[in-house]
């Protein structure tokens, strides 16, 4: 039977699709290939992202030329912006992040933590959620020549000695997985989830996730002033926004977005912060505004939140990330802190 393409109706042979299945069945990360995924309109996307890809490229090797130190500056952020070429990413996002200082400056560290007396209650938890992580990708399988398993619990094991306040929680697993494909290193993946969860996102992972509660209720305000038309429905239908975008939030859109498009709000986050993933969930939520205003009941809403993550809007990730610095508007940083001063307070006083 002929597979037809859903965005040009052309038709290919079995053959054929049996030829790019054995070709493309993983992506470049390793991630396979979903049984109905649509590999015509992947090329037709990729024809156009290959020009961007290879024209940045270009110019991040004329940029980096020669520099043993990378600097923050306006030409910088302008560039990752548009995207770091995978190349790149890892020696950017350390510099970003602040990463690499911390490495330099203590040298020796990670291994002394792989080291040290291990708590066989961290090991038993961290264990249970190998096996879960990432199925879909082919490196992170025990068949694998180049198993990431045994990277992903050294990683996961030193980060929770080091942030003993954390330990480690459901959801860390996905992030540290993510940097050690883009690294391929195991301390400069742990020094960036401690970039990550240290500094960037303090409070997302620790035992009262107080810091994700309360980005979650400062998305809440945000959409109010910005978007007061689905504010409305999440307070008709009495959805809270944990339900919707609390998965957004913990796994840094990981398995919420695709790869791609995750890894370019990645280059922003390790750069500008933690502001990038309000620009990201305002951007869903207004460019998908009417959608989300048809739902009936709050089933029909968090229904309607699942599709805005999926389809051309967000896999075509460079017109998608121009989209975030101008969809929602100005967000300034002190904004955020006073909505986060609020919100907190308001967060602490319910749960005493």
């Amino acid at each position: 039977m002929e597979k037809k393409n859903k965005t040009t109706n052309r038709t290919r042979s079995p053959a054929d699709g049996r030829a790019k299945e054995r070709v493309e069945s993983v992506d470049p990360y390793g991630f396979e290939r979903s049984a109905d995924f649509d590999y015509d309109s992947y090329e037709e996307l990729m024809s156009d992202y290959l020009v961007v890809l290879t024209r940045r490229s270009i110019k991040w090797s004329k940029l980096l030329k020669g520099r043993s130190k990378v600097q923050k500056n306006v030409k910088l952020k302008r560039y990752v912006r548009k995207g770091i070429p995978n190349e790149h990413r890892a020696r950017i996002w350390m510099a970003a992040s602040g990463a690499q200082d911390q490495l330099e400056k203590n040298q020796g560290y990670y291994q002394s933590l792989l080291g040290a007396q291990q708590d066989p209650k961290l090991v038993e938890v961290i264990r249970t959620d190998l096996n879960r992580t990432f199925p879909d990708n082919i490196h992170f399988r025990r068949t694998s020549n180049q198993c990431l398993q045994k990277a992903l619990y050294n990683v996961l094991l030193a980060y929770g000695h080091h942030n003993p306040t954390v330990g480690y929680c459901q959801g860390m697993n996905f992030v540290a997985g993510y940097l050690l494909l883009i690294t391929k290193d195991e301390e400069k993946s742990f020094w960036l989830m401690d970039a990550l969860l240290g500094r960037i996102l303090p409070d997302y992972y620790s035992p009262a996730m107080l810091g994700l509660k309360t980005d979650q209720e400062v998305l809440g305000e945000l959409v109010k002033v910005k978007i007061p038309g689905v504010w409305q429905t999440m307070v008709d239908h009495n959805v809270m926004w944990t339900l919707v975008v609390s998965r957004w939030f913990i796994c840094l859109y990981i398995d919420v977005l695709p790869v791609e498009t995750v890894l370019r709000i990645w280059d922003c986050l390790f750069y500008e912060g933690s502001k990038i993933l309000f620009r990201v969930a305002l951007t869903l939520i207004h460019h998908n505004e009417a959608l989300i205003q048809q739902a009936q009941s709050l089933p029909d809403v968090c229904q309607n939140f699942k599709q805005i993550t999926h389809g051309p809007f967000v896999e075509e990730c460079h017109t998608f990330m121009q989209k975030i610095f101008t969809e929602p508007g100005s967000l300034s940083s002190a904004t955020l802190s006073k909505l986060r001063a609020t919100c907190r307070s308001r967060i602490i006083a319910e749960e005493s």
